[in-house]
């Protein structure tokens, strides 16, 4: 039997960091405000483009695979933040990479997109379609933020992260999967201003307003990735106890404590990055992995539990055997340019660059959007 075994990992964080503080100087909020009700004390926010990001992270994955760009089968692009719609990521990130012969394609399921790329990696590759396969993790959420919106203005950060996966003989990678979506309440996280629902209409690029229904959300994430942990868990006879480390999407604090809790995993076995990076939606579990890598967190063998939440509302938990390496084969010097302005520099420029018109976003955005939400 042929499994997708995970051989290579790398990150690529932007250097520049915001901070509450920072937030405080155009939103009403403060550090208090903020870390009691998210856990989050920084994000980054990215100078480089999400291909440029991707591009860092997914050669130091290959480096550390020991894989030759040139052998490699496949590049899977997971996130909400598309440089273009068309020619899509991928595309860009197979070009820079030189995996000519690569397959390329976009994924996007919200957060849950490396997880759901994770799976779909999987699946080719245990089916024979592929030998081998990166997959990336990534947003640039800073250049589509509504940055009057303090609900959601201090969750959200950049970053990236990739991990290779290698067709193998050993029983390892991503063993089981639960996914899912509870599109009965997609409307609960949206983000207006994107797509052909706005094509056409006098509104620019950036000028954003976001659905957010923080209590809805909490709740549906919390009940969907606590079911599909369990569920996973019991459909492939592991026990919580059993389970090393639980990776999660990093939302929110409160909600991975939650859902740790009722899958019955203590906290000391989650990893927790949302202090560091806030939410990095679908950069956030790759990050995360990358980080316990480094950290020496992860153990030959381990059993290790995936569990995503995203808009659509997209869900799921994977579980994961480690292999027997846990560390890298090489290392590549592949870096972001050097960041010359600051964080909270970058923000006020997209900021001034967010409806420059006066324009009243609700006004041209409402009518169309009213027609999407059936039964209001």
């Amino acid at each position: 039997m042929t499994y997708a075994a995970i051989t290579g990992w790398g990150s690529c964080m932007p250097p520049a960091v915001l901070t509450n503080e920072d937030l405080s100087t155009f939103l009403d909020t403060n550090d208090e405000w903020i870390s009691s009700r998210t856990g989050m004390k920084e994000r980054r926010v990215s100078h480089v483009s999400a291909i440029e990001m991707s591009t860092v992270a997914a050669k130091r994955a290959l480096a550390c695979a020991g894989l030759d760009p040139a052998d490699l089968d496949l590049v899977i692009y997971g996130g909400v933040s598309n440089d273009e719609l068309c020619p899509n990521s991928a595309s860009g990130v197979q070009l820079a990479l030189g995996a000519t012969k690569a397959a390329a394609i976009d994924l996007n399921t919200a957060c849950t997109s490396f997880c759901y790329g994770l799976a779909t990696a999987t699946a080719m590759i245990r089916t024979g379609m592929v030998r081998n396969a990166v997959v990336i993790g990534v947003e640039l959420i800073s250049r589509y933020m509504d940055w009057s919106n303090r609900n959601v203005a201090v969750l959200f950060g950049d970053g990236s992260a990739a991990v290779v996966l290698q067709a193998s003989d050993h029983e390892e990678g991503m063993l089981g999967s639960v996914l899912g979506c509870d599109a009965e309440a997609r409307q609960t996280l949206r983000v207006r201003g994107f797509g052909c629902t706005y094509a056409g209409r006098d509104i620019s690029f950036g000028d954003t307003l976001w659905d957010f229904d923080g209590q809805q959300i909490f709740k549906r994430a919390v009940n969907a990735m606590a079911a599909a942990s369990v569920k996973v868990l019991a459909d492939h006879g592991v026990s919580a106890e059993e389970v090393s480390l639980v990776i999660p999407h990093q939302a929110n604090l409160r909600i991975i404590e939650s859902v740790a809790k009722y899958a019955g995993i203590p906290m000391e076995k989650v990893i927790v990055t949302v202090q560091k990076y806030g939410n990095m939606s679908a950069a956030t579990v790759p990050v995360a992995l990358v980080e316990a890598l480094e950290t020496g967190r992860v153990k030959p063998g381990s059993w290790i539990l995936m569990p995503a939440f995203g808009g659509g509302l997209t869900y799921c938990s994977l579980l994961v055997k480690w292999g027997s390496r846990v560390t890298p084969l090489g290392t590549s010097d592949a870096a972001l340019p050097p960041c010359n302005e600051t964080a909270l520099d970058m923000v006020n420029r997209v900021r001034a660059n967010q409806d420059p018109h006066g324009r009243s976003l609700a006004g041209l955005m409402a009518p169309r959007f009213a027609e999407t939400r059936p039964g209001e």
